[in-house]
């Protein structure tokens, strides 16, 4: 039977470290029921007392009845008091949760310079300390700060702590790389030593990712004995950030053999890790492994040709193992078996052995040469395969557009486009006021549109990025616009590119709304089939 592994999620404590990241007692109490639903073991819901949101968050995460078991962090009783006294003790136990982490120094050097007492003081503290909140019925955590560290420079005292630890009754003792300077190597032969010094508490390990070993550190200490796992979701945390789970979990249950989550449960962890940066408001970096959205996407047309043949060619899980997905990209490296198998994603008969697949790489390639980019616009690749197979139907004529940009010096910006489209013979002149020129172009483009394509009202744009391509020529470089759009059901992203930043932004912005017309050949199509998402292709 493999070893089982605890999994301690800090992100609601130390990953709220990480700079950018403040998250309300709402999110709060998401991200646990999410984490809990992944199957985690502990949730550590911050410091009781020290905040509105924290006591927020322990009177309601009570509600929601998890799983797993909700954790309260605090420190040590302050030197030369009585731990019965302290506050922030009472305050854990006030906290109703089943488990505390107790913080505590383990480097000899933090004892004298932050604490300022001696070694003996120290020892006293966490003794005190643990023992009152096991009288109060709780599981202790005992997290040795700075404990590779101390070891390293003080090793007898380093392991006293641990010790004392022990001896008061903690149910774990966890290492920290508190700084993030540890090797893996040390890591392993110093976790090696405590595993045969200590025989009653249970040994965990927390490492932080300053010498981008967080993970690695994390397994090594595993493979010395450690049986917990103390890290955050997307790896999010102070300086450089803590372990990331999303890469140790799966590290562990599937290439070590460890007993981690469930295999249903595990299946969850892609879904997880982008939910939760989503309410953290982070951007989750494409090539993050196992989550990332790059993380099983191939480019170069003779691993895609491979992949088709069998995916363990360049993959080095099922995708869906961990809940992800595989994708081919498609781009001045694409070759045929690209373009056929994004094609089939589609839902677009495209036949290898037609002159047009040849064109249509042609034609990519040259446009990914002047600055396209069709890896994060898969609507606008569509239009293309859709054209080059014959199947779009052009339901209006761009004929011209203008702009008006005004400001004076006590108003704010006033934007206004006119828009000029030719649909089924008649010409169709617009115009609308915007937020800035490509909400006017946005409004105004959907005015023209809007009587003959009613479905038009429930899309929107959900988000517009622009990327200076060349900056050699400062305000005079090429450009690419980024737009993704959505309905109630769908989201799909387009591009243009351009020297000038509103022709980009207006190819963006027809492509996004030819997508949605997909399908539709005049209005009453819309009457007839209300639930069809109005032309949009589901995928």
């Amino acid at each position: 039977m493999s070893k089982a592994i605890s999994i301690f999620d800090t992100t609601l404590r130390d990953g709220t470290q990480s700079e950018g990241i403040s998250l309300s007692a709402d999110d709060k109490l998401k991200i646990a029921r999410k984490l809990d639903q992944l199957g985690v073991h502990y949730i550590e819901g911050g410091i009781p007392g020290s905040n509105g949101k924290d006591i927020e968050f322990f009177k309601r995460v009570k509600e929601l009845q998890l799983q797993a078991k909700i954790v309260a962090f605090g420190s040590t009783r302050r030197k030369d008091s009585i731990a019965e006294h302290d506050d922030n003790l009472k305050r854990m136990v006030e906290a109703g949760v089943p488990a505390a982490t107790l913080v505590g120094k383990s480097w000899d050097f933090h004892v004298h310079t932050a604490l300022q007492t001696t070694l003996e003081e120290n020892l006293a503290m966490i003794y005190d300390s643990i023992a009152y909140l096991k009288r109060q019925g709780l599981e202790v955590i005992f997290d040795a700060e700075h404990f590779f560290d101390g070891y390293k420079n003080n090793p007898d005292y380093a392991v006293a702590v641990m010790r004392k630890a022990e001896e008061a009754g903690a149910d774990w003792l966890v290492m920290c790389d508190t700084n993030g300077g540890s090797m893996s190597h040390e890591v392993y032969d110093i976790v090696s030593v405590l595993a045969g010094t200590i025989t009653h508490s249970r040994l965990g390990i927390h490492t932080h990712n300053d010498c981008e070993l967080a993970v690695a550190n994390s397994i090594s200490a595993v493979r010395a004995g450690a049986e917990q796992i103390q890290g955050t979701m997307n790896g999010y945390g102070e300086r450089c950030g803590n372990a990331n789970l999303c890469s140790i979990i799966p590290n562990l249950q599937l290439k070590l053999g460890y007993d981690v989550l469930e295999t249903d449960r595990l299946k969850q962890l892609t879904n997880t890790a982008r939910f939760i940066s989503e309410i953290a408001n982070v951007h989750m970096p494409v090539n993050q492994p196992y989550v990332g959205s790059a993380a099983f996407a191939h480019k170069g047309g003779i691993h895609v040709s491979a992949i088709l043949r069998d995916s363990r060619t360049y993959e080095h899980i099922a995708p869906d193992t961990v809940g992800n997905r595989q994708r081919v990209l498609v781009s001045e490296l694409a070759g045929q078996s690209n373009i056929v198998s994004k094609a089939h994603e589609m839902g677009i008969d495209f036949n290898p052995d037609n002159e047009n697949t040849r064109e249509v790489i042609s034609k990519i390639k040259e446009l990914e040469h002047q600055g396209y980019q069709f890896e994060g616009a898969d609507a606008s690749l569509e239009l293309l395969l859709r054209q080059a197979n014959g199947e779009l139907k052009e339901l209006f004529v761009f004929e011209s557009f203008k702009m008006l940009v005004e400001k004076t010096a006590d108003k704010p910006v006033v934007s206004e486009a006119f828009v000029k489209l030719n649909i089924d013979g008649a010409s169709i002149y617009t115009a609308a006021e915007g937020n800035g020129p490509v909400n006017a172009l946005d409004n105004a483009l959907r005015k023209a549109l809007i009587t003959y394509f009613p479905g038009l009202k429930d899309m929107h744009l959900s988000d517009y990025k622009v990327r200076v391509l060349d900056d050699k020529d400062a305000t005079a470089s090429k450009v690419r616009v980024l737009i993704e759009s959505q309905n109630i059901e769908n989201s799909w992203n387009t591009v243009g590119v351009s020297s000038n930043v509103i022709e980009a932004s207006w190819e963006a912005l027809v492509d996004s709304i030819r997508y949605a017309l997909i399908g539709q050949t005049k209005r009453d199509d819309y009457e007839e089939i209300p639930s069809a998402g109005w032309g949009l292709v589901n995928h």
